[in-house]
């Protein structure tokens, strides 16, 4: 502020502002505010730092991680829809800790006919329901396919204990495995695989009744080591079909036997791809390496149409290999369509890869590959640079889902080949997110079993950033749009949920399963708060440096929410534990508006307020000091005293100040302000958030000041600010630009703006008719 504010304001309040402070801060105490501060750090809400993860939110000293390695083999019964498998785990203990068991999870047993996780939610009519859902909810038995576990052997062939409770399989081995120690076992098991379309499952099958055909994407299609921490020890927590995975790092060899014609690709590199390949996709794929511009056709149209006409009845076996990966899922089918893009990632190349059927074109061809191309340069620019050999973009009817590598994605023309811009914009949307979860949480290993909004919440954020990066790339594929229209991000976009009934929303801090609206909760809120941080809050250069930060400390390793709350706040040096309460522990919303607007004069006779401040004290005003006087406009003072004059006439000893006080210099380069205004703003939301404020001149100019979050501290309730201007302000507006998520937006405004009900809209619209 220019000095003469601060004289202005340093006078003016001498003795009223002492008061108002005293009476606020006794206000504060009687509310609780001083000890349920928003401000206060998060000591309770957070664990306590330790030798495993440090204060500063990085690992710590003593951080470690297991390990769980495998061996495959893998056939597809593509007559009978089953799948069936033979592995070997070697688990690395490189915990301090003795295991007396160890935990394996059977997420397929989610499945099974009689699982609980059928029964987990209530259930009733409503006056109608779609014929689909009701004869498969009522007249059709329940699919069975959960995992039938056919042996559990030692390293020697040797039969070893186990128990299985619903999704969960513990193996009882002989002696505890040491720190330091690993052990080998081997689990044989088939399933019947699943109607994914039908039934929504994560993985499955479709299938085409025109040629009698499916497409596989598969998943969760093996018995999978639970992760051992130093923040959980087991992580068995059940798998109910919300939560979604937590799993540890390890390498692969996976042999996968399905019919000679299917077109197959996974997690891993192909290490026999000449043998699986005809002559023609190897040198179309030769070509894919070196064309960095545009996708490559691998297997066409005309290929996938003439496979899906005859079954062989031989069969191929695809070997994959991988390593440092925290699971494997794989796609395949004799109907797949094959392009590939190589894509320059610092100072490696990537293939981008999309395999879809022929009721995907000719919407995939155009877009899908492109969407992968751009999702890992945006990604990579943000976090680290994507460090594996390709990323594959599966198209899967109704679906949405990710593995390292690979993801299957929705986005379907009609029969006649027509998308409308929601189908485009859909496909587009879902390929950058699940290509981006590979960042979030295949490398950036967070357990999305207890915290849905760390894989879920940080990708949809990064989703919006590449999707605003993607329409700049190709402005022609949203052409009639000024930018993407991404579906979450902005902050209008969760006023609704925010404003809605607060029995229906949950904290961002609860396990999955137990919200009620999953996508606005784990997707769309955290994202909004991200975005909000980083555009409102924090700035984008803060934010990036420090987001960077969080993904490359963390990349191939288990971060908790603690270690994400830290590391931004450690390398941005930006106290965010208000912000972490407000959006993430709390269910609170922002709301600020505009409670009262007071024009002043300023004066050298004592007012009203100054002469009952003495006279309570047994003075008289001849006993103050030289001071000059605020004197709201229409009060008695104003109307006795200084009504038709300007707002600075008789400030004498204002005059006297300046020029006692400052040079020639300072004082030609004062602004004598014509207009003084008190605005009180105050805040029925629990959030505090920066106070963005346009003020509107008489002149038609309008200037923005953002005051910092910091001003709440004191006062949760309100808070009042001085505007010295040389103009006359005619508006105020409170978030103009919508960058808060405020719920509210009718108290934003002064002079308050009047907003027609729905009812007078309707009556309008029936008069203008």
């Amino acid at each position: 502020m220019k000095k003469l504010q601060y004289a202005v304001c340093s006078a003016l309040f001498l003795a009223a502002g002492l008061v108002n402070a005293q009476q606020e801060e006794k206000q504060d105490r009687e509310s609780g505010h001083i000890n349920e501060n928003k401000f206060r750090q998060l000591y309770q809400e957070m664990s306590t730092p330790n030798m495993y993860r440090t204060a500063a939110g990085a690992p710590g000293a003593a951080y470690y991680q297991q390990q769980a390695d495998y061996k495959m083999d893998i056939t597809l019964d593509d007559v009978n829809a089953k799948l069936s498998g033979y592995e070997t785990i070697t688990y690395y203990n490189n915990s301090p800790d003795d295991l007396e068991y160890l935990w394996v999870q059977l997420d397929q047993n989610v499945r099974k006919k009689d699982a609980p996780g059928l029964q987990k939610n209530g259930s009733g009519f409503g006056f109608a329901t779609q014929p689909g859902r009701f004869v498969n909810s009522y007249m059709k038995d329940p699919f069975d396919g959960g995992f039938n576990i056919e042996a559990v052997t030692d390293a020697n062939g040797k039969a070893l204990s186990h128990t299985i409770n619903q999704t969960m399989m513990r193996i009882n081995i002989p002696k505890p495995l040491k720190a330091g120690e690993k052990i080998s076992f081997n689990i044989k098991w088939w399933y019947n695989i699943n109607n994914h379309v039908e039934g929504r499952g994560r993985s499955g099958y479709e299938y085409f009744a025109k040629d009698d055909n499916r497409a596989y994407v598969i998943a969760q299609f093996f018995p999978r080591m639970c992760v051992y921490s130093d923040v959980e020890g087991w992580q068995n927590y059940q798998f109910w079909g919300n939560g979604e995975f937590a799993l540890p790092f390890g390498d692969y060899e996976v042999n996968i036997t399905v019919p000679a014609d299917h077109i197959l690709d996974g997690t891993g590199v192909l290490t026999n791809r000449k043998e699986v390949y005809t002559k023609e996709m190897m040198k179309r794929y030769e070509k894919a390496k070196k064309t960095y511009d545009k996708p490559v056709i691998i297997v066409s149209q005309k290929d996938a149409e003439k496979a899906e006409k005859t079954k062989s009845t031989k069969t191929k076996t695809w070997k994959l290999k991988a390593e440092n990966v925290r699971d494997f899922g794989f796609a395949t089918s004799r109907r797949w369509i094959v392009d590939m893009q190589a894509v320059k990632i610092g100072a490696k190349d990537v293939m981008a890869v999309s395999m879809y059927p022929k009721e995907g074109n000719p919407l995939w061809e155009e877009y899908s590959t492109k969407a992968v191309v751009s999702t890992l340069q945006s990604y990579s620019a943000h976090t680290f640079d994507y460090p594996y050999h390709k990323a594959i973009s599966v198209h899967a009817k109704n679906q949405g889902m990710e593995y390292p590598m690979i993801c299957w994605n929705y986005g379907r023309p009609n029969e006649k080949g027509e998308y409308s811009d929601r189908t485009k914009f859909g496909m587009i949307s879902v390929i950058i997110h699940e290509v981006g979860h590979n960042f979030f949480p295949m490398i950036v290993n967070s357990d999305e079993r207890q915290w849905g909004w760390m894989d879920e919440g940080l990708d949809t954020f990064m989703q919006y950033i590449a999707e605003q990066e993607f329409g700049e790339k190709f402005p022609e594929a949203i052409k009639g749009n000024e930018k993407y229209p991404s579906r979450r991000g902005e902050p209008s976009k969760i006023v609704n949920y925010m404003k809605g009934d607060q029995q229906y929303i949950s904290p961002i801090m609860s396990n999955p399963e137990n919200v009620y609206q999953l996508g606005n909760n784990a997707y769309g809120k955290p994202a909004t708060a991200l975005n909000i941080l980083r555009e409102t809050v924090m700035g984008k250069e803060l934010f990036d440096h420090a987001f960077k930060t969080y993904a490359q400390r963390w990349m191939f390793k288990h971060p908790t929410p603690e270690d994400f709350f830290r590391t931004m706040e450690d390398a941005s040096a930006v106290d965010l534990d208000w912000f972490w309460r407000g959006w993430f522990y709390s269910t609170d919303y922002v709301d600020i508006g505009v409670k009262d607007v007071k024009k002043y004069y300023v004066t050298a006779k004592p007012n009203k307020e100054a002469k009952e401040y003495v006279a309570a004290r047994g003075r008289t005003v001849a006993d103050l000091p030289p001071l000059v006087y605020l004197v709201e406009e229409g009060s008695e003072d104003y109307n006795e005293n200084m009504k038709g004059s300007s707002p600075l006439e008789g400030a004498t000893t204002l005059k006297e100040y300046v020029m006692d006080n400052f040079s020639a210099e300072e004082r030609k380069n004062l602004k004598t302000p014509k207009y003084f205004y008190q605005i009180t703003f105050d805040k029925p939301g629990g959030i505090p958030m920066p106070l963005i404020v346009e003020y509107t001149y008489k002149d038609g100019s309008k200037e923005t000041i953002t005051y910092p979050v910091q001003a709440w501290r004191k006062n949760d309730a309100e808070i009042s600010k001085v505007l010295a201007t040389d103009k006359e302000v005619v508006g105020i507006v409170v978030d103009p630009e919508l960058r808060t998520a405020d719920i509210d937006m009718s108290n934003n405004s002064w002079p308050k703006k009047e907003t027609e009900s729905d009812f007078d809209k309707f009556k309008n619209k029936v008069k203008g008719e």
